[in-house]
């Protein structure tokens, strides 16, 4: 039986920064969870094969001149492995066919929490395929690639999630210029992309909580990311002046929030997550972004009266928020209680490990 390479990235939750991190050189912190995507590779008959969980059927692609098909499916997984192809040209190699088999741990049911299973599933099928075709790369230019990949996709798109699937932990990151970035790789290639400085771009990590629990509920309805930063509210919003004081606020927001994380100051952490959630909530009435249904303010108010603090996770909408509850006796019990009356669904997952670690070749 031929060995698979397999390896895992896990999804994330936006702790505090949504929307600001859009723009370059803005602050976000994130977090990663324990629940991961998982692809494995083996050689192939055809150019890409792929299996996947999530779908009955298995996708056979053949490579032309110009590449795979342009609107084949599933994009991500196909960009990642565009991106490793043309970097492994640029070094005189070539793509071997493969198969990737696709296990995703981000969805139940078919139905997707919110988790960035597509930033995880970009930084799993990278590490994997460059590891089938024994290419080193570093941490971070491993999620260079990746932010390559998915900036073919969407530019748009702050790249916080393939941050946090990539380093794992709690981190502070900071989304470079993707326009300068897709520059770089038209006029001087892959390689060079991955070494030259990038404006705006910082990862960080941070201390996770002293003491204080996460929690993460689900509103029970799904909601699409790029939809909604694509939204024409979303459009029409951004460049005016209310969306540059959301960004200045938000960013002082993040920061302190950095801050507090790296001195342990739970207190200071509850109070910056509070000051996260009004600050999304004055946004959204104010530019009618629709990013509180009723199912997420519910679950943020849940998390303060069980003396907590919670908010939406990413763009809203749906899928998921995030409560940080103090260490007090049942505060979780009543947490998941008034969830339950409020409909929404408590998760069964947590923060992840700071240092990822392969799942290996088998």
């Amino acid at each position: 039986m031929t060995r698979a390479t397999v390896r895992s990235a896990p999804g994330k939750l936006f702790v505090a920064g949504e929307y600001a991190v859009l723009e370059p050189g803005s602050p976000a912190v994130l977090v990663s969870v324990d629940r991961e995507v998982t692809v494995g590779v083996t050689p192939a008959d055809d150019d890409l094969v792929i299996v996947s969980d999530l779908s009955d059927e298995v996708v056979r692609l053949s490579r032309t001149a110009s590449g795979f098909p342009v609107n084949a499916e599933p994009r991500h997984v196909i960009s990642a492995v565009e991106a490793v192809d043309a970097l492994l040209s640029e070094w005189g190699l070539a793509l071997p066919r493969i198969r990737l088999s696709i296990r995703s741990g981000l969805h139940s049911g078919g139905v997707k929490f919110g988790l960035g299973s597509s930033g995880a599933v970009t930084v799993a099928t990278i590490d994997a395929v460059l590891a089938h075709c024994g290419v080193s790369l570093c941490t971070e230019e491993r999620f260079r690639l990746a932010l390559l990949a998915s900036a073919r996709i969407d530019p748009r798109a702050s790249g916080g999630d393939l941050a946090a699937s990539t380093w794992g932990g709690w981190i502070l990151y900071r989304a470079p210029d993707r326009a300068v970035v897709l520059e770089l790789v038209h006029d001087k290639g892959v390689r060079h992309a991955l070494e030259a400085p990038w404006p705006g771009f910082e990862v960080r990590r941070l201390e996770s909580p002293r003491e204080l629990t996460m929690a993460v509920g689900w509103t029970g309805r799904p909601a699409s990311t790029s939809d909604r930063v694509s939204s024409g509210s979303v459009r029409g919003w951004r460049g005016g002046a209310a969306h540059g004081e959301f960004v200045r606020c938000s960013d002082a927001c993040v920061i302190a929030l950095a801050d507090a994380l790296e001195r342990g100051d739970d207190h200071t952490v509850l109070k910056e997550i509070r000051f996260a959630r009004r600050l999304l909530a004055h946004v959204d009435a104010q530019a009618g972004l629709g990013i509180f249904t009723d199912g997420l303010v519910a679950m943020c108010d849940a998390a303060e009266a069980a003396g907590g603090a919670g908010k939406p996770s990413g763009a809203g909408g749906g899928d998921c928020g995030i409560a940080l509850l103090e260490p007090e006796d049942n505060a979780l019990g009543r947490l998941r209680a008034r969830w339950h009356a409020a409909g929404v669904v408590p998760l069964p997952i947590h923060a992840a490990a700071t240092e990822r670690t392969h799942a290996g070749d088998r």
